[in-house]
């Protein structure tokens, strides 16, 4: 009820969603947690939903407020001998990362003149990170947070006849265009002239990267990585190749957009694995083609190669870094129902979850993305050539198309052993046991009233006769969406992320059938306390005798 800016930089963030572990020894390490976006709605007294508004109710220190809950925590958390999980308060690694901690770049585009501000002549120091959704670990203990819908935190006051973004005035009308520049989902660009493309237009270039943080020096300053590529990053997840060399998939959370691996230049050594590696800034950004005939080409992102030239308006490597999906859609890159996480596994293959794609027409469908308006996603399955990560072909198939089997037209497939209970919509996150089982969360928005169930965490078999059958393991409140999930402690513990429970598709809750508010809402999880509204909280699955989950 009195909440502050100070007072929240001081706290847990908001909407967290990626979870990931930096064990520094059993039983013990550094729980790092995005946090992706507000609800006003539901954090403020007397507000109600702001974004896509005049935005009148949203005073400077509210803003300050926001930017304050963006960003991540990282703070050391230790098993106790009953079991349980607790945090440490008083390890001097704990803290908040915000939309104004400041980082620097590395990598190709680090200091371009397309990265320079009026604050920033030099394009080297950025505050903040912004809308952080899934991200990764490295090999050596890093935190990565993926950077994905930045464009929604732009403003502009230049608006045509119907009220959208006029760019006439923007010499990279184009660029911005593509990136969905300026979304004019908060009211930062108000208050802040960072966020105002009208006062500095290459702010937004400055966003939509791969941040490496170290979560055990809170004296490191973040570093935005150029060469993983600029675009919506889903996840970040890493892998070492057969051949040594550091892989690491991330799709491009959009509609009719790509997915992305990045291969280092060098194998990982004991000697390159540390905050910072070049293992990170020299390498190769590839793009995915899912050719019809089952096998993907993987397209590199090369400056000078084919038609990414000059000519064609990329001038140098740092604007394929920038531009990062116009460069792809230079190459003819396959575009996808949503790629969000992919999630590497055992002997060079790769899960990719397509969470959606209502936009989809039937002249649009390819073998890859063969329903047309899915609004329920699919999964699927890469073999890279030679077991190999690193490769640069390989083959795919369709493991699951998702939705409810009973209903003929939705045109979903499963193992005919998923239960009524184990199907499910929009795959997102995903992670791997240590059986080798897939677990993957779902997110299905407000739509989740197309299939009546909230979001969930479900188990799919990958491998043999059981290969897509889906059992459901958790499952979130009413409005919320799931998030992680994250193994730790030899797969005895579990972390998943329950973000905005009680604000999506709460006209569809039968018997509330209205949109939630800080007054009123629709679940007040996980306190169930009529003084507090629902919050984003991080939950610890453990086995009742401390053995191993799902075994």
């Amino acid at each position: 009820m009195n909440q502050t800016a100070a007072a929240q930089a001081k706290q847990f963030g908001y909407n967290n969603d990626y979870v990931g572990f930096a064990e520094i020894e059993p039983g013990r390490g550094m729980l790092c947690v995005n946090h992706e976006y507000t609800n006003e709605e539901v954090m403020f007294p007397g507000l109600g939903r702001q974004d896509n508004q005049d935005f009148a109710g949203m005073t400077k220190d509210l803003v300050d407020i926001e930017m304050a809950a963006h960003g991540g925590s990282v703070f050391e958390i230790v098993k106790g001998d009953n079991g349980k999980w607790s945090v440490n308060r008083n390890n001097p690694a704990n803290r908040r990362i915000t939309a104004d901690t400041p980082m620097t770049f590395d990598g190709p585009a680090a200091g371009h003149p397309r990265l320079r501000t009026n604050a920033d002549p030099n394009g080297m120091t950025i505050l903040g990170t912004i809308n952080n959704c899934a991200g990764g670990m490295t090999p050596w203990g890093t935190y990565l947070m993926a950077e994905e819908n930045f464009h929604g935190y732009f403003w502009t006051d230049a608006l045509d006849g119907d009220g959208n973004p006029d760019l006439s005035a923007q010499a990279e009308a184009a660029q911005m265009k593509r990136y969905g520049v300026p979304g004019r989902w908060y009211a930062w660009g108000k208050y802040y002239d960072r966020f105002n493309i009208d006062k500095e237009p290459n702010e937004p270039n400055r966003f939509g990267y791969i941040v490496e943080v170290d979560p055990m020096n809170p004296n490191a300053t973040p570093i935005k990585h150029t060469a993983l590529g600029r675009f919506r990053h889903e996840g970040v997840e890493t892998t070492i190749a057969s051949d040594g060399r550091l892989v690491i998939y991330s799709g491009d959370d959009n509609r009719f957009d790509y997915q992305y691996k990045w291969v280092s230049a060098d194998p990982v050594t004991e000697e390159n694995s540390y905050f910072g590696s070049p293992l990170l800034s020299e390498g190769t950004l590839y793009v995915a083609r899912f050719n019809e005939d089952g096998t993907v080409d993987w397209l590199p992102l090369v400056h000078g190669e084919g038609p990414l030239t000059a000519e064609n308006g990329f001038e140098s490597q740092a604007d394929i870094a920038i531009d990062t999906r116009l460069a792809a859609d230079a190459l003819g890159a396959t575009p996808m129902d949503r790629p969000e996480d992919a999630q590497p596994g055992p002997n060079g293959t790769a899960y990719m979850m397509l969470t959606n794609n209502s936009r989809r027409k039937a002249d649009q469908v390819d073998a890859a993305n063969p329903r047309p308006e899915s609004n329920f996603g699919h999964i699927i399955e890469i073999r890279e050539d030679g077991e190999n990560h690193s490769a640069t072909k390989g083959t795919w198939s369709i493991v699951v198309l998702c939705g409810d089997p009973a209903i003929e037209e939705v045109g979903a497939m499963w193992n005919p052993k998923t239960s009524e209970n184990g199907w499910f919509g929009s795959p997102d996150n995903c992670a791997f046991d240590n059986e080798g089982r897939l677990w993957i969360s779902t997110d299905q928005g407000g739509g989740w009233g197309r299939t009546g169930k909230s979001d969930g965490l479900y188990a799919l078999e990958t491998e043999g006769d059981l290969r897509g059958h889906s059992k459901l393991f958790f499952r979130c409140p009413v409005g919320g969406e799931l998030c992680g999930p994250y193994f730790a402690d030899d797969s005895r513990t579990l972390f998943l992320a329950v973000q905005h429970p009680g604000t999506d598709g709460t006209k569809d809750f039968k018997g509330f059938e209205r949109n939630s508010t800080f007054e009123d809402p629709a679940t007040r999880w996980p306190d169930f306390d009529p003084a507090m509204p629902p919050r984003p909280s991080v939950v610890v699955v453990t086995k009742a005798d401390g053995g191993v989950i799902a075994v």
